[in-house]
């Protein structure tokens, strides 16, 4: 099944919707690469335009001065972790049946995709896809019989496991849900009389937009007639909000969970030198994604802080990459040193985690190249030494080196003369440590877990 972390915008009554909601995916390209997708209402029917590629390849002026009409649309930005990147499976995805003209965007990943599939397909279901979202506008047609949308959507949700932010443009209204562990983020904000909703703050800073909250975990949002209802459709779980999106995916000008990201960040390099403070001539990031970080680190050791690596910045995030082809070859392309720099230093390397391990290891070969004296990797992040199942791009523990090797190992593996995971307790203070977050892929305690066939679930109390 696919497993996808993605960005969602929604915007509710604006005479240029489609326009706003391009800029609301802009903003959170970050989020995917792959393909992205908008679809609009225009009093009768969706109307649509989605494509493989980047928010500025996929929309021309034609798509959304003239064809995406209405003053309600949806937007959706997807990367897939697995399997085949097909323009059948972008989103939002749309169908249409009795009175209803639905359309979905989803982030996050399902736990019981298979068993679902297996039941609404015995029950006579055809499928065009091999996304989650199309078995949960399954579900929503099966259960519509005489009751609302809104309590279909409800029936559904009750019925799937796992991590979602759900967008549900349905005729003339548009539904905003999250799953009832907070995994993904779902924020709201409003510019006049629009109502906007996104996956993270950063797309409403872009659209001038006020924050007002955060959806709830487990609460629906529905808008329509020119304003907002919301009501609380599963009962919340002890919160457990993706700790990864601090570490890695926000945009460190959004707010994610309440947290400023950039903060965040800083807060994570300050307690690495803290915990491993080591002589050196000065300490660098590899851009990005170890900027903010290494800002802390060099704050708080007093070591001067070099951008001694340039990035290229028309080059995607590596890790978004969907093969490992594509992710050697944008280790090659991406980033470049100031050569000058290297030769004869010792250098505190800033991360701000490692997965594979294959990346991070041309990089410091490169460096030993230039002649570097000695490397000292300190990543922001503990250790990841567990599958994630809720839509990181980590979903088998074969593939990820900290499970498979010692931090010794490790260290001789990429070519270092130091090598310093964050604390698990160093994180959570660096976070918040009163905040609920997901950090089964350092610890291994899951708050859900498929069994073996995505089948019957385990759940934590």
């Amino acid at each position: 099944m696919k497993k996808e972390n993605c960005g969602l915008v929604a915007i509710y009554g604006h005479p240029e919707a489609a326009r706003l909601a391009y800029f609301g995916l802009y903003a959170l390209q970050h989020r995917g690469q792959e393909s992205a997708g908008i679809v609009t209402w225009d009093g009768e029917k969706l109307r649509e335009q989605r494509g493989m590629g980047l928010v500025a390849d996929v929309f021309s002026e034609r798509h959304l001065g003239h064809e995406l009409k209405g003053s309600n649309a949806i937007g959706h930005i997807r990367y897939s972790t697995t399997g085949a990147s097909l323009l059948r499976n972008a989103q939002p995805f749309m169908v249409h049946f009795r009175d209803q003209h639905l359309a979905i965007g989803h982030n996050g990943n399902l736990l019981n995709t298979l068993e679902l599939r297996r039941e609404l397909e015995n029950e006579g279901s055809l499928f065009q896809t091999s996304m989650d979202s199309e078995i949960f506008m399954h579900l929503v047609a099966k259960n519509c019989n005489g009751v609302s949308i809104e309590e279909a959507v409800a029936v559904a949700c009750s019925r799937i496991h796992g991590a979602y932010a759900l967008l549900i443009q349905a005729n003339e209204k548009i539904i905003g849900v999250r799953d009832p562990w907070g995994f993904r983020p779902l924020v709201i904000g409003r510019v006049g009389a629009t109502t906007v909703l996104a996956s993270e703050t950063c797309a409403l800073d872009l659209l001038d937009a006020e924050y007002i909250r955060e959806v709830e975990p487990g609460e629906m949002v529905v808008l329509e007639q020119g304003k907002m209802t919301a009501r609380q459709v599963l009962p919340k779980r002890k919160q457990r909000s993706c700790i990864f999106e601090l570490i890695y995916f926000a945009r460190p000008d959004s707010v994610v969970f309440g947290e400023n990201v950039y903060d965040r960040r800083k807060a994570m390099g300050a307690m690495l030198a803290e915990e491993s403070m080591v002589d050196a001539d000065f300490c660098m990031p590899f851009p990005d994604s170890g900027m903010y970080a290494a800002v802390g680190f060099a704050q708080k050791s007093g070591l001067p802080y070099e951008n001694a690596m340039i990035r290229n910045h028309y080059v995607g995030r590596t890790f978004i990459q969907p093969s490992q082809g594509m992710r050697d070859f944008g280790v090659k392309v991406k980033l470049n040193p100031v050569k000058a720099m290297i030769k004869g230093k010792k250098i505190v390397i800033i991360e701000d985690s490692i997965v594979r391990g294959t990346t991070i290891r041309t990089r410091m070969k490169k460096l030993r190249e230039l002649g570097a004296k000695e490397l000292h990797l300190r990543v922001s992040c503990p250790p990841i030494r567990y599958p994630c199942y809720y839509g990181i791009d980590f979903s088998s523990k074969g593939e990820l080196i900290a499970a498979n090797y010692s931090v010794q190992d490790i260290a001789r593996f990429i070519g270092l003369d130091s090598l310093h995971y964050l604390s698990l307790n160093g994180l959570m203070q660096a976070v918040g440590a009163d905040y609920g977050y997901c950090r089964a892929c350092f610890d291994g305690h899951y708050p859900e877990l498929p069994k073996a066939g995505y089948g019957k679930l385990c759940l934590e109390t």
